[in-house]
């Protein structure tokens, strides 16, 4: 909730003692209150001017100020119920007040009509100049030193030998099962509870996904799921030719025994990390254990590319490819000659460059978001009705986005839709690739008989904004809708 009481003048002061407070708010309001916290009037710069130029002193004891009715809200009021207000009595800012007639807060027009997003960008100081110097040389198309900058410095970071720069996520995803051969008739496991970018490469080369279920603990892939898929599979004589596991809001899925199953079948990994760079396990880099490590920098991002992605491997060989597939697969040769098919999938240097300074504030942008969730944790606290997405204890996750569980029977469409009527972005979380119209028919192995835990997650959770520039006064916007929708709930 504002802190109100330093726009609380009482009675008892002076007309120089509100001025004083106008100075020190710069709210260009003070609320007017009795020995008993009961508001009186609002008082705004505008009526100090015309009592001095009425012949007032400063000196003039504030209650012989005339009486005035001022508009108010009773607590608890929605963002549109105010802006409501507003617009009817013509003013700008708005004292709630709660049941004893003792302002509780001041809501202001400039912060109910702008909107509080999801995840936007968040720029720093070194990206202009990296991609000045794109312009200053000429270098725009695609490749350049950006590229091959961020690729070292993305790889350094990570922990991973080597790197190619792509236009997205999805790209990575889709180059990374090219150079797993995969084709018409291979089976590829993949979380289940994911993006739909992370199954869609699949059906790009023709392959047919299994869908494997979360673990209630960390949301991320179910080790005894995927443990029933490998063994019936293989006892079926047919295993996966990959496993997509998938790092979910910034959380590493529990990498040691997904790689010890897979690694003891001969099945490789590719650990789509889109959301959770910045993310640990084990004290290693999340995206950093699988055969291949896919990165995101969409606009939404931790760090942001405006688009973009990234291939890792410790295998030089498979980026060498990557990036041959990545630049139509054009031939070494003195025309161009093309002996398979490519994709224009690498990223320019301009966008690299934004990459460039990106990285640089990486830490903080983890350190930002954990801070938004821990507010989140913190101010919401006495709602039992909320379950906030567990933290495993095996690593550190980035809080690319907060996100929660709601209790059965309190809709999160519906809190999704009272946070819309006071400007906020919220969503559901990723409605899983099982339940999908485009996967119908796809197999799924759950976490346990009965469980279907990525089912239940989607149809109770719910994903807050999460930016890393989120504003304080923008958060307790967010605390107070919610606060207002589930005690009501």
């Amino acid at each position: 909730m504002n802190d109100i009481r330093p726009l609380l003048v009482s009675v008892s002061g002076d007309l120089g003692s509100v001025l004083r407070r106008l100075e020190e708010t710069s709210k260009g309001i003070v609320l007017l209150v009795d020995a008993q916290g009961k508001l009186l009037r609002t008082v705004t710069d505008g009526d100090v001017r015309r009592q001095l130029l009425e012949g007032a002193a400063l000196t003039q004891p504030l209650s012989e100020l005339p009486p005035r009715a001022s508009a108010t809200l009773r607590t608890p009021c929605s963002g549109a119920q105010a802006l409501l207000a507003m617009n009817t009595h013509q003013v700008n800012q708005l004292p709630v007040l709660d049941a004893t007639g003792c302002p509780v807060q001041l809501l202001l027009r400039r912060e109910l009509e702008s909107q509080i997003l999801l995840s936007t960008p968040h720029l720093g100081d070194s990206e202009m100049g990296y991609v000045e110097e794109a312009f200053r040389t000429n270098w725009i198309a695609p490749l350049g030193p950006n590229v091959d900058a961020f690729e070292k410095e993305l790889a350094a970071w990570v922990g991973v030998r080597h790197a190619a720069a792509l236009s997205s996520g999805t790209a990575a995803i889709h180059v990374a099962l090219r150079l797993l051969n995969i084709g018409p008739g291979d089976e590829v496991f993949c979380s289940s509870l994911t993006f739909v970018a992370s199954a869609n490469p699949i059906l790009y080369e023709k392959a047919t996904p299994v869908f494997i279920d979360s673990d209630p603990a960390t949301w991320n892939m179910s080790v005894p799921a995927l443990q029933r898929a490998l063994e019936d599979r293989r006892a079926k004589g047919r295993l996966p030719k990959a496993v997509v596991v998938v790092s979910l809001y910034g959380q590493s899925a529990d990498m040691a025994p997904i790689m010890e199953l897979c690694d003891a079948m001969g099945v490789p990994v590719v650990e789509d990390a889109a959301e959770s760079l910045g993310a640990t396990y084990r004290s290693k880099a999340s995206g950093s254990f699988g055969k291949l490590g896919v990165y995101s920098f969409n606009g939404n991002k931790i760090i942001t590319t405006s688009g973009g992605g990234m291939l890792v491997s410790e295998d030089e060989s498979l980026i060498k490819r990557a990036r041959h597939l990545s630049t139509q697969a054009r031939e070494a040769a003195p025309y161009y000659e093309h002996t398979e098919v490519g994709y224009n999938y690498r990223m320019s240097n301009v966008l690299a460059g934004i990459g460039r300074g990106q990285l640089k504030v990486l830490e903080q942008r983890v350190a930002a978001r954990r801070r938004v969730f821990e507010r989140y944790k913190e101010t919401l606290a006495d709602l039992p009705q909320i379950t906030w997405m567990p933290e495993a204890s095996y690593g550190r996750s980035n809080r690319w986005l907060t996100a929660c569980t709601l209790d059965r029977g309190i809709s999160p469409a519906s809190l999704i839709e009272r946070l819309a009527e006071d400007n906020i972005e919220a969503r559901r979380v990723w409605k899983p690739m099982h339940l999908q119209p485009l996967f119908a028919g796809a197999e799924y192995f759950t976490h346990a008989a009965g469980q279907d835990i990525a089912g239940d997650l989607f149809s109770r959770g719910v994903c807050l904004p999460s930016g890393s520039n989120i504003t304080d006064e923008e958060l307790e916007r967010v605390h107070e809708a919610m606060r207002r929708f589930l005690r009501s709930a």
